[in-house]
């Protein structure tokens, strides 16, 4: 098995840059042609990950570095390249994707209302909403009875939803920023977000910290702009009005790498969770979701790649986890959880539940729900 800086030498010549650095293959302006050589030389099992980090460097890391600090950090599976082909599709318009939705077995109950829909809402987004009722994913050849307006009934029930999510995460969102600017603050004074010392991984804190920086500057908030005028240092806020202004991601970030864990537990235990590692998991899984929202993407019948660790057991009511997380069945329990402890907050679940009586025949399975979802205490 081919492990440390001497078995790079094969391809120095075709990077620009390779260093081996604890554990981390650091490789900078490495052309994609370039990448794809190191699947022939390099053991798979050294090589799994590839981290993406603000300065738009790459890292290749080994399973054996997953430092804790590094588990809030995005990540992607490293897909190697298998064939191309060009692309020779031509756009059309309107008229002839009615015709080819129509071509390919779909029923269109009303033609003038399809086209106006399609004016004003993709084709290649409601063809998200289609695939489900594809019977043949290669010709793209739909199922008998599949209509045109159950795709739209989909996207409406995904566009409601969607907005109901995005408000609960408002509320979860405030109240995270407003523990952390509470409990860490009264122990680590008005900047801590600013010392260095006090996060893992100085390479992530620092773009965390250029992150928190720029989203600052940006910032049209009154009181942002009056600190400014009237303070020179130091060079931000304090932590109540610098991290009313960063986002949701920059925000879970900065918890992930605070080093400081029985500060961490104690705003876990504020969110009825008895270990910070819960919540670490839990504001990175909620990131990915609002961001999904915040674009509009579909998230009826997504697979998420981040998944929720999901404990046994929970002081407050809570589900009896059986299957994988992927799915937003759990994405949603984990929302309804920190809603428990959130004074005031939207009923997410009697929103939830008026939604899905709305749309009675939107399948809930294809979200993850189990059979007998209903049953369980965080639901009833």
């Amino acid at each position: 098995m081919l492990a440390g800086p001497c078995c790079l030498s094969p391809i120095l010549d075709c990077a620009t840059s390779v260093r081996y650095h604890h554990g981390l293959w650091n490789l900078h302006n490495v052309q994609i042609r370039e990448l794809f050589m190191l699947k022939s030389i390099f053991d798979k099992q050294i090589l799994k990950k590839i981290v993406r980090v603000s300065n738009k460097k790459e890292y290749f890391r080994s399973n054996k570095s997953h430092h804790a600090s590094q588990r809030c950090v995005p990540r992607w599976d490293f897909a190697f390249y298998k064939g191309y082909m060009d692309y020779d599709k031509q756009p059309i318009n309107v008229d002839e994707q009615v015709a080819l939705l129509q071509n390919r077995g779909l029923v269109i109950e009303d033609i003038a209302i399809a086209k106006l829909q399609l004016r004003n809402i993709s084709y290649f987004r409601i063809a998200s909403y289609l695939r489900y009722m594809e019977e043949d994913r290669q010709f793209h050849h739909y199922k008998l009875g599949s209509t045109f307006e159950q795709a739209i009934d989909l996207y409406l029930f995904d566009k409601e939803l969607r907005q109901l999510i995005f408000k609960a995460i408002q509320d979860i969102e405030i109240s995270l920023r407003t523990k952390m600017i509470q409990i860490f603050s009264m122990e680590h004074g008005a900047f801590w977000f600013m010392d260095a010392s006090l996060f893992k991984n100085a390479d992530f804190y620092e773009g965390c910290l250029d992150n928190i920086k720029k989203e600052v500057s940006r910032s049209n908030e009154d009181f942002i702009k009056e600190h400014s005028e009237k303070y020179t240092f130091p060079s931000l806020p304090p932590v109540w009005k610098t991290l009313e202004v960063v986002s949701f991601g920059t925000l879970s970030k900065l918890f992930c790498l605070f080093k400081d864990n029985r500060l961490k537990k104690q705003v876990a235990r504020e969110f009825g969770l008895p270990q910070y590692t819960y919540l670490e998991s839990w504001i990175r899984c909620i990131t990915v979701l609002r961001n999904c929202c915040a674009h509009h993407a579909r998230i009826w019948n997504r697979r998420f790649a981040l998944k929720p660790q999901l404990p046994n057991r929970l002081p407050l009511s809570w589900i009896a986890p059986t299957q994988k997380p992927i799915k937003l069945y759990h994405q949603l329990c984990t929302l309804l959880y920190m809603e428990q402890t959130i004074t005031p907050c939207m009923d997410l679940k009697s929103s939830l539940l008026r939604l899905f009586a709305d749309y009675p025949n939107i399948d809930l399975h294809a979200m993850g729900f189990p059979q007998g979802w209903e049953n369980e205490p965080l639901w009833r």
